[in-house]
């Protein structure tokens, strides 16, 4: 599913009627920008909020300026864009690194907003910054919830710091000494959540707050649960004062409410979001990406950074050459597909890809178990067939269907789409060596 998939299908088409207009009068503006409100509010958008943007909007929008410009429809596309960035932010808010280490991160939330896990996630992604993070387990409330820190902290190799069920704020003093003596310059407290908010949660909270020099106190809050994630951002940093919020669940079915709010009622910014269940599936939040995502206009940056990520250098310039070359095999067509895996999969790359709100793609269109079932075709194949697919006669095609589970007609229909690959690389390859890799 796209990110606020719904929120951006009524903002395309809203906008689509104003670009076939021509010049606009105010009552088309003003009319446009209350379909805008209510499909913000259907967005489960905070009430005030959303009046706050539309009013915003609408006084740049009507100015005589955009009125009389040759293109205003793109006018008004600019300044609705413009808007959302400075509402969820204007820039991404990096991590605070103290001056006298370690760096200590507070992570607090309730229950079922996935912040353990979330601690793993934010220490893989520390790691990949050349930092040295120890996670800390200070829920001692939860039963299994040092255990599955252990798991996670195991996954995303990082020790974790536990002393059992003795007294949280004792646990991170401990943990801060230990993090100095062992050279760690991160320090990550995993804390109790409740299922709501109590007085005795923020209170253990507060507590360790007063024992130990926090730098950052992240909340984890759930993107699905809308305006109660706002609600539960605002009360958090009431008692705790945060100094910034992770939104857990985005890939899932969340309509944009808490994403676009949350920087306007708190004044505290998003650092990351969770994007799904894998440990490199946390992003930083840039507030100027996600409006382009919002608005259909893709988040090329994005797409490049999870490329350059998923592919070293030296690789993009070997597969470089095998295309320039003509030399590309079944070999490099299944690289590719583990590729594509690493950055997230098909869905994910299309839904940073300008324009691909307007392709109609429904999340069936693009089955990653047909890529499966591509890449077990592939592995059904020796090593001379996949190097020399010309070789693969009818007797072959059938072992390989019944190696793969699949059919005869699957098996021709890849080997037709490889031809059809390597014909589109003929032809590229006589651009005059100005032919390069996507990333």
């Amino acid at each position: 599913m796209a990110l606020f998939g719904s929120l951006s299908e009524r903002l395309n088409h809203i906008f689509s009627k104003l670009t076939k207009r021509g010049r606009l009068t105010e009552l088309e503006i003003r009319t446009a920008m209350r379909e805008v409100r209510v499909a913000l509010l259907e967005a489960d958008v905070n009430l005030k909020v959303a009046k706050q943007f539309i009013a915003e909007v609408s006084e740049k929008a009507v100015g005589q300026e955009i009125l009389s410009s040759l293109n205003p429809a793109q006018q008004v596309i600019k300044i609705v864009n413009e808007e959302l960035i400075a509402l969820m932010g204007s820039k991404n808010a990096k991590i605070e690194v103290s001056s006298k280490l370690p760096t200590v991160i507070m992570m607090c939330g309730l229950q079922g907003a996935g912040k353990t896990t979330l601690c793993g996630k934010l220490a893989f992604n520390l790691k990949k910054q050349g930092k040295k993070p120890l996670l800390v387990a200070g829920d001692i409330y939860r039963p299994a919830a040092i255990t599955q820190l252990q798991v996670v902290g195991k996954n995303a190799q990082t020790e974790v710091f536990e002393k059992g069920t003795q007294n949280p704020v004792k646990t991170a003093k401990q943990a801060i000494e230990y993090a100095r003596s062992q050279g760690y310059d991160t320090v990550i407290l995993d804390t109790a959540g409740r299922l709501q908010i109590d007085d005795a949660l923020m209170k253990e909270l507060e507590n360790i707050k007063k024992e130990v020099e926090v730098t950052e106190t992240l909340l984890v809050v759930d993107a699905m649960t809308g305006q109660e994630a706002v609600n539960v951002a605002q009360t958090f940093n009431e008692r705790l004062e945060i100094t910034g919020v992770i939104l857990t669940k985005l890939d899932g079915d969340t309509r944009g409410g808490a994403c676009l709010s949350i920087k306007a009622v708190t004044g505290k910014p998003i650092k990351f979001i969770g994007v799904g269940e894998k440990l490199g599936d946390l992003e930083p939040f840039y507030p100027d990406r996600m409006a382009s995502r919002i608005l259909g206009m893709g988040d090329v940056l994005s797409l490049i950074e999870k490329a350059q990520e998923a592919i070293t250098e030296e690789e993009a310039k070997k597969m470089q050459q095998r295309m320039k070359e003509n030399s590309f095999t079944l070999n490099d067509y299944l690289e590719q597909f583990a590729m594509m895996k690493k950055m997230g999969g098909a869905q994910a790359m299309l839904s940073m890809l300008p324009g691909a709100g307007k392709l109609k793609v429904n999340e069936g269109d693009i089955d990653e178990r047909k890529m499966e079932h591509t890449k077990a075709i592939i592995l059904s194949m020796t090593m001379q067939e996949r190097e020399n697919p010309s070789i693969i006669d009818s007797k072959r095609k059938r072992r390989i269907a019944a190696g793969s589970g699949t059919s005869v007609q699957e098996v021709n229909q890849l080997l037709k789409q490889f031809e059809q690959m390597k014909m589109l690389m003929k032809q590229l390859k006589g651009n005059k060596g100005k032919f390069r890799m996507p990333f």
